[in-house]
């Protein structure tokens, strides 16, 4: 699962790096296009943003795979160690499955409303968009699902959890 998820992490990397190039490169063309051609291209300020939204939701998943979210850790470090710890950060993680898993299913839900619709610019089923909100959630809960056996094999005291996360 390690090499999986390590090879999701690339491709994920890849993804980010390739569509904030594209972003960048449409945004530039766009604006000079509008001041000296006075032109403007239809479908480049939707990509732009398709791949914005996307890029967020990869991101997030990314960042997920790498324990880099946002987090006040003030009381899990005071409690870092011992057993209040440990039922702190097994409810933390009960609260991400739980949060992930109504991602996952309202996201397919709205993704599979929305492939009857098309974007005015581009003309693609706007469910192509919506479908990173599932495909993201299903990232998030493979890494999250990581993080967990990682956190048991801590609490079993069966190898060290960041050579394993490495490995």
């Amino acid at each position: 699962m390690n090499r999986l998820l390590k090879g999701l992490r690339t491709v994920l990397y890849g993804f980010s790096v390739t569509a904030m190039s594209i972003m960048l490169a449409i945004t530039f063309f766009s604006v000079v296009s509008r001041y000296v051609f006075s032109f403007t291209f239809d479908w480049a300020e939707e990509l732009s943003r398709f791949l914005f939204v996307w890029s967020v939701f990869l991101g997030s998943a990314l960042i997920m795979g790498e324990n880099g979210h946002l987090a006040v850790e003030f009381l899990p470090n005071m409690l870092k160690g011992s057993v209040p710890g440990l039922v702190l950060e097994f409810i933390v993680k009960l609260c991400s499955y739980a949060f992930m898993l109504i991602l996952l299913v309202n996201g397919y839900k709205m993704t599979t409303m929305m492939m009857f619709q098309t974007s005015p610019g581009l003309g693609v089923p706007m469910g192509i968009v919506y479908a990173v909100i599932p495909v993201s959630s299903v990232l998030m809960i493979l890494y999250t699902l990581q993080d967990t056996v990682l956190f048991a094999r801590r609490l079993l005291g069966r190898g060290d959890a960041s050579a394993a996360k490495g490995a």
